[in-house]
Parts: C-alpha cells; structure tokens; sequence
C-alpha cells in the first residue's frame, strides 16, 4: 500500500499480515519493549471532526512507535476554505512523513492522497472508517476465530463502518447479514464492489432474522456527525433495531456483541448487552491503537524488528 483509504485497499494476505503486526506490537508494549521503529518521523493528524478515540489512538501510537504527531483541527487548516486540499497535501508532504486525516467528505481524503508524496491514512470519511474496520477484525483474529467460517450480523444504519467491515469482510471470507430500516441501506456501489471480490453479503429489513444463529453482533449510533437535523427521524425509523438482551438471544450463545463507540446508550444498544459478557467494545477500542500501529509502521517503512 501507498496509502490507506478504504478497507478495499487490503487483500486478505495484506489484512492477515497487518493482524501479525499489530500482535506482535501489543504484545511488545505490554512485556515493556520500548523500541522506536519510527524515531525522527512526524505524522500529521488532520481532524475536521472531534475524536476521542481516534485523536488518542493515533496520537499515542506514533508515540509508542517513536515519532511525533502534529495536531491539525478543521479550523486551523480550513481545507477547501482557507487553503485548498492540494495546496495542503503539497505543503505538508514537504515537512511530515505521513498524513491520517479525519474529514466529513471522502473527496478530501482522496484529494490529499492524490496529491501528497507521503502516506495519507483515512481516519475516518463520510463513506469509509478502514481502520475501524481493520481493528475490528483483529480483535476477532486474536480470539483465534475463524475469520472464514464466521457469521457477522450488523444491526442499524449501513454507514461508513459498515461499508469498511462489508468490504473488509469480503477479503476475509466472513458472512455477513445487514439489517438496516429500509432506506439506510449501505450504498449499492459499495455492495457491488464486496459481490465482486466474492464476499458473502445478505442485505434485509429484518433484525430478528439477521441475529439468529449470529457469532457476532455489531451495531453504531443511529445518528452520526453531520446527520443531527435527521435526528427524529432516524430515531422513528430504527426503533425496531435496537441491540437488547431480545435481539441477542437469537443469536449463538457465544455471541460476541460489537460497538465502535461513541455508544448512544438506551438507543441503538443498551446497558445491559454493552456492558454485559457478551461485549467487546473495549477490546475494540484497546485495539484501535495497535491495529493503527501496524498501519502507520507499514505505510511509514518501520521494521517491527525494531519495535
């Protein structure tokens, strides 16, 4: 890879060999190896939304690696407005190593990547979140889950994760079965594209249907940044998918529940199932770092010999 835009950017050797990197890189910290793989190089952070877990697990990560992060906020660089998007691809390739960049429109991350001469990482995009997604898998992979054999039941809106983990599931091998409101479905481009690379992908209207006989159940807030006018709306139209303690007994008894977080707890989810046994959201967000890792040393040209 040259850059990291879309989870469609992997293959399933590239996915698996990212899931080893990220292994080894947690396993490495935790034992209290402090290498610095990356030590004199800069990453850019470009964040035209607010983040928790992103900022920090970026942030950190290139830390852990041994470089250093600049923290770019959507006013401070004003991409489109005050200065156009390759004008700051341009610029910031001329003083840092590689670029992740939080937008609202997937244009500008395909901008940046078209015209820097440095890495660019999506963290995130109206259209795709391929380090979510990438994250997620790993966080089944090292429970020593069959990725091929496995079905994933996605519950609520067929966003910009669900478009990620559609595609990176494709790769895999997994199944997957969307349940969304009709309406919300994840874009026909995007289930076109999983069809084509061979993925086993079930889009329906029913939620009961979907998590039966489900190994994992992933749902995300029915209401993302940028859709809040659609608020009520949406909040009516995905009344009957709410991931509750009814909706996961129809699944294995194994089932493990997923979240990206932010969670809007008693919406999309509640309480109960997001803190209960079943949940792994936290291993998600733990993971987010390391996967990231993997990411940015691989794009970055670090030896993991070094880490």
């Amino acid at each position: 890879m040259s850059h990291f835009l879309s989870a469609a950017d992997l293959s399933r050797e590239r996915a698996e060999h990212l899931f080893r990197v990220a292994a080894a890189l947690k396993q490495g910290w935790k034992a209290g190896r402090r290498g610095a793989p990356l030590s004199g190089r800069t990453l850019a952070l470009i964040f035209e939304k607010p983040s928790l877990r992103t900022r920090v697990t970026f942030e950190v990560g290139i830390v852990q690696l041994g470089g250093r992060a600049v923290h770019l906020s959507g006013s401070e660089i004003g991409l489109g407005t005050r200065e156009s998007v390759p004008d700051a691809a341009r610029n910031l390739s001329l003083w840092v190593d590689g670029i992740a960049a939080r937008v609202y429109s997937h244009e500008t991350v395909e901008g940046l990547a078209r015209h820097a001469t440095v890495p660019v990482i999506n963290a995130l995009s109206d259209f795709e979140h391929p380090c979510q997604a990438l994250a997620d898998f790993f966080t089944l992979w090292e429970r020593g889950i069959d990725l091929g054999a496995m079905r994933l039941c996605w519950v609520g809106d067929g966003n910009n994760v669900c478009h990620s983990l559609i595609l990176l599931g494709a790769l895999l091998g997994t199944t997957i079965v969307v349940a969304t409101p009709p309406g919300y479905e994840p874009e026909a481009r995007v289930q076109q594209t999983v069809h084509k690379l061979g993925g086993r992908l079930t889009v329906t209207h029913d939620a009961r249907e979907a998590a039966t006989g489900a190994d994992v159940i992933y749902t995300d807030v029915w209401t993302s940044m940028g859709q809040e006018s659609e608020r009520e709306r949406r909040l009516e139209a995905f009344s009957r998918y709410q991931v509750n303690e009814t909706l996961v007994a129809f699944a294995r008894p194994s089932v493990l529940v997923m979240h990206c977080l932010p969670a809007h707890r008693g919406e999309e989810i509640t309480d109960g199932v997001l803190d209960g046994p079943h949940s792994i959201a936290l291993d998600q967000a733990e993971n987010r770092l390391h996967a990231q890792k993997a990411v940015i040393l691989d794009l970055l040209g670090g030896s993991l010999d070094d880490a």
